[in-house]
C-alpha cells in the first residue's frame, strides 16, 4: 500500500437534497457553472487536486496544508461573489473540513483515519463556513490572513480520540471564555450571546427544532458587522442550566443576551424570544410567534428571519440611546461614530440643517481617531448623500462626491460589509447609475439577506429604476423583518410603495402609500413632492400647493431641483417627466 501525508479537504453542499427536490435540473445547472467557472480554477491555483466527486460534495488532496486552508478561503469567498445576483433561494452554500493526516492510497483514491476525520469536520462546520483540526491551524496560522477560533476538542464519530478543532471566523463572530470563567469587560461594539432556545414541547427528540433556530440565529447576526456574536460552543456550554442573565453576560463577555423557548402543541408550533441588556436588566425586545407546523424546514427559516430581522435593529437603537446618557468628553472613536448615526436619524426626523452638518462633523472626528471606522465611514456616506438630496448646501455636487468616497472607503476596508454596497448603491442612484444601484443593493443583500434596512432602500430604489413588482416583494419583505424598526426606516417602505404606484400609473394607490410614508416622516422631500404629483393628478391643486408650502420649510430647494433636472428620481424618462410636470403646476411661478 502507498502512504504519504496530505491535506485533506471535505466540502458539501448545504441543503443540497431540498435544493434538488425544489429545482433538481436548476440546482445541477448552477453546480456545474460553479464548478467550471469558481471551485476548478481556484483548486488549480492553490495545487489541489480533487480525488473524487460525491454527488454534493468534493474531496481534494493537497500536499500543503496552508495551500488547503487559502483554497478553502478562496473558495467561499468565490462561491458568495459568483452567486451575488442570484435569488437567495437558489444559492448553493459549501461546508469545508480540512484535516492533515496519513493516507493509503489506491487508485487514485484516498483512505483512512486522516479523510473520516476530513469529513467529520465539515459537519461540524456552519453553511459558508470552514472548520479544521489542530494540525493543519498550526501549520496555517500566520501564514494564512484570517481570523481563528478555537472550539475546542470534538469527539468525533469512529475517530477514537477527541481532535481539537479550530473554525475560520467572519469579522464581527467570536468566542468567549468558557463557562465559570472571571467576568470579561464587553469589546467595543454592540455585543450578544444566543443561548440555547429552551424545548418546552416536554418531548426530547423535537430538542433539534429549538436548537437549530438557536444556531441559525447566531449564524444570520454573525453576518452584521456592526455585532460581536458569541459562537455557538460558548452559547450551548448554558444548555439545561438555570442561569442568571447577567452572570451568563459577564462570563461570555457581552452586553446583550437573547433567550427563548419552542413549544409544540399538536400541528402549532409557538416560539417566544426575548432581547436582554444585562447591564440595565431591561427588555430591549421580545415577541411571540405562532404558526401552523407544515414544512418544519421552511418555519426554522422564517423564525430565524423574523428574530434577526427585528433584533438587530433593536440594539442598534439602544446602543445609540446608551450613547445620548453618556458625558461626550469620554467619547472613544465608537462612540462617535454611534453619536453620529443617532445625530443623523435626528436630522432627517426634524428636517434639520444644522443637526445634519453636526452629523457630518461627528463622523469626520471620529474619523480622526480611527481612519478604518466603519461605522462612521457608513454614516457619512449617508449622511452626505441625504444631505445633498435635500439641497442643504449650496454646492451639492460636493456633499455627493464625499458621499461616494466615503462608501468606496468603507469597501476598501471591507469588501464583505453589505452597508458598503447599500451606501454606495444610495450615492450611485443620484449619480444616474440605477441599475449599478440596484445591482449593489443585490449584492448587499446576497451578503445579508436580513439587513433590513437594505431590503428597504433596494425596494426604494428598484421602485425609481422600472423593477416595481421586485420594488412591492422587497418593501413587503422589509416590514415582516423589521416591523417595529425606527418611523423613518419604516416609511421608506411605504415611500417603495408609493413610488411604484406612480410608477405604473395608479394615483389612488399611489396616495395610500404616500399619505402613509409622511406620516412615519413628515419632513422628507422625496415623500411630500410625490404626494404634490399624486394631489396635481387627482385635480386637487390647493391640497398639492399646501405640500409644497410645508416642503419649501424645510427644503426650499429640493422641488426646483428637479424642476431644472439636477436631480432626477424615476430612471423611466416618462415617468420623471410625470412627475416633473406635476410638481411644474403646483409650483407657484
Amino acid at each position: 500500500m502507498e502512504r504519504r501525508l496530505a491535506a485533506i479537504l471535505a466540502a458539501d453542499v448545504v441543503g443540497y437534497t431540498r435544493l434538488m427536490g425544489a429545482d433538481e435540473a436548476g440546482t445541477l445547472r448552477r453546480m456545474t457553472d460553479l464548478r467550471e467557472k469558481v471551485l476548478d480554477p481556484i483548486i488549480s491555483q492553490h495545487h489541489g487536486r480533487i480525488v473524487k466527486l460525491m454527488g454534493d460534495g468534493l474531496l481534494v488532496e493537497f500536499a500543503s496544508a496552508v495551500d488547503s486552508v487559502a483554497c478553502a478561503v478562496a473558495w467561499q469567498s468565490g462561491v458568495a461573489l459568483h452567486q451575488a445576483k442570484n435569488d437567495a433561494s437558489t444559492i448553493l452554500q459549501f461546508r469545508i473540513g480540512i484535516n492533515l493526516g496519513d493516507v493509503i492510497v489506491k487508485e487514485g483514491d484516498i483512505h483512512g483515519d486522516g479523510v473520516n476525520i476530513a469529513a467529520r469536520l465539515e459537519g461540524l462546520a456552519l453553511p459558508a463556513g470552514i472548520c479544521l483540526s489542530g494540525d493543519v491551524y498550526r501549520h496555517a496560522r500566520g501564514k494564512v490572513e484570517v481570523n481563528f477560533e478555537d472550539i475546542g476538542a470534538q469527539d468525533l464519530k469512529n475517530v477514537a480520540e477527541p481532535v481539537r478543532v479550530y473554525r475560520i471566523v467572519p469579522d464581527g463572530s467570536a468566542v468567549a471564555a468558557p463557562a465559570g470563567s472571571a467576568s470579561l469587560a464587553p469589546p467595543n461594539k454592540p455585543s450578544i450571546a444566543v443561548l440555547a432556545f429552551d424545548n418546552m414541547s416536554g418531548d426530547s427528540e423535537q430538542d433539534y427544532f429549538s436548537d437549530g433556530i438557536t444556531e441559525d440565529i447566531i449564524t444570520e447576526l454573525s453576518r452584521f458587522r456592526t455585532l460581536f456574536v458569541i459562537a455557538r460552543n460558548s452559547s450551548f456550554a448554558y444548555k439545561g442550566k438555570s442561569v442568571d442573565v447577567k452572570q451568563v453576560a459577564g462570563e461570555l463577555g457581552v452586553r446583550y443576551i437573547l433567550e427563548g423557548s419552542v413549544r409544540r402543541a399538536g400541528n402549532r408550533i409557538r416560539v417566544t424570544a426575548q432581547l436582554i441588556d444585562s447591564q440595565s436588566g431591561n427588555h430591549v425586545w421580545a415577541e411571540r410567534y405562532d404558526r401552523e407546523l407544515n414544512d418544519i424546514f421552511a418555519l426554522q427559516e422564517e423564525m430565524t428571519r423574523n428574530v434577526v430581522g427585528s433584533i438587530a435593529p433593536q440594539i442598534e437603537m439602544a446602543e445609540m440611546s446608551r450613547i445620548h446618557s453618556e458625558p461626550t468628553s469620554s467619547f472613544s472613536s465608537y462612540d462617535m461614530a454611534l453619536k453620529a448615526q443617532a445625530l443623523f436619524y435626528d436630522a432627517m426626523r426634524m428636517g434639520n440643517q444644522e443637526i445634519a452638518r453636526q452629523a457630518i462633523e461627528t463622523a469626520d472626528a471620529a474619523l480622526e481617531q480611527d481612519p478604518r471606522n466603519t461605522t462612521a465611514l457608513w454614516i457619512k456616506a449617508f449622511a452626505c448623500a441625504e444631505a445633498y438630496l435635500y439641497r442643504w448646501t449650496s454646492q451639492p455636487g460636493s456633499l455627493l462626491k464625499q458621499a461616494v468616497e466615503a462608501a468606496d472607503q468603507l469597501l476598501e476596508i471591507d469588501s464583505s460589509d453589505p452597508r458598503a454596497y447599500t451606501a454606495r448603491g444610495f450615492a450611485q442612484h443620484f449619480q444616474g447609475k440605477h441599475e449599478a444601484a440596484v445591482a449593489d443593493y443585490r449584492y448587499a443583500f446576497s451578503l445579508n439577506p436580513n439587513f433590513a434596512l437594505n431590503i428597504f432602500i433596494m425596494a426604494w430604489c428598484e421602485s425609481l429604476s422600472g423593477h416595481t413588482h421586485e420594488a412591492r416583494e422587497h418593501a413587503a419583505l422589509g416590514l415582516r423583518l423589521s416591523p417595529r424598526d425606527n418611523e423613518i426606516t419604516l416609511g421608506i417602505a411605504y415611500l417603495a410603495l408609493a413610488q411604484a404606484s406612480f410608477a405604473d400609473g395608479d394615483y389612488n394607490e399611489t396616495e395610500k402609500w404616500a399619505k402613509l410614508a409622511v406620516q412615519m416622516h413628515p419632513k422628507a422631500p422625496i415623500r411630500r413632492s410625490l404626494m404634490m404629483a399624486c394631489c396635481v393628478h387627482q385635480g386637487d391643486l390647493q391640497a398639492a400647493r399646501e405640500h409644497q408650502d410645508f416642503l419649501a420649510s424645510f427644503s426650499p430647494d429640493f422641488v426646483p431641483s428637479l424642476l431644472r433636472g439636477d436631480v432626477t428620481l424615476f430612471s423611466n424618462p416618462e415617468h420623471n417627466a410625470s412627475l416633473v410636470e406635476a410638481l411644474r403646476k403646483a409650483t407657484p411661478t
